[in-house]
């Protein structure tokens, strides 16, 4: 069900961008999985014509993507940099060119191309300008909201605590081993020389 959803969309973007589809048909047979955990798990198989189609979820793909929810809204957004923040796993040179062809892509050309042929081309360049703000605003809403509660987390409920204090309790902790250790020694040593003093 959720591999049809995705996958018209992206065929879409394909057909449209017809160069992509062309690098991919090199890549015909192979398997991709993009995972957003907990909920998507989406395996797709590039077909000879370099599109998508969905692929049995079962077996292991030869390339798989995953991806952080907030990551979503900025590939949506047209931000390049988060390619660089997907982890990848498996076959390196497919991940490699479907992460290329992605950076490539810029699918708010393709949003207004669609919607100028409905509403025409000024109406349709202010309502991707919209669109494309409209991402923007939600992104920064989603990272403050993050950091707020972030910081919410470690300065006031004390859940998680700041890397500074894990880093000096273990430090405090290796200097009362190490203590411990010196004085396990010295009571050895005094053991040792009253029982000698006995003799």
């Amino acid at each position: 069900m959720l591999a049809a959803v995705a996958i018209n969309p992206v065929n879409h973007v394909l057909r449209c961008e017809a160069w992509a589809g062309k690098r991919l048909q090199k890549h015909s047979g192979k398997t991709l999985r993009i995972k957003i955990p907990p909920l998507i798990n989406l395996k797709l198989l590039i077909d000879e014509e370099g599109q998508m189609q969905a692929a049995e979820s079962d077996s292991d793909a030869d390339a798989t993507f995953v991806l952080a929810h907030a990551m979503l809204l900025k590939l949506l957004s047209g931000d390049a940099a988060v390619f660089e923040q997907i982890t990848t796993i498996g076959n390196h040179a497919l991940a490699e060119e479907l992460l290329e062809i992605g950076k490539q892509i810029d699918l708010s050309v393709i949003f207004e191309n669609d919607l100028s042929k409905m509403i025409g081309d000024i109406p349709a360049h202010r309502v991707s300008r919209t669109g494309k703000n409209l991402v923007q605003w939600q992104i920064g809403n989603v990272d403050r909201l993050i950091l707020s509660l972030k910081e919410y987390l470690t300065e006031e409920n004390i859940i998680l605590t700041k890397s500074i204090a894990m880093l000096n309790l273990t430090e405090e902790i290796k200097n009362l081993q190490m203590e411990t250790e010196l004085l396990e020694q010295r009571l050895n040593r005094l053991i040792r020389q009253t029982t000698s003093f006995s003799e």
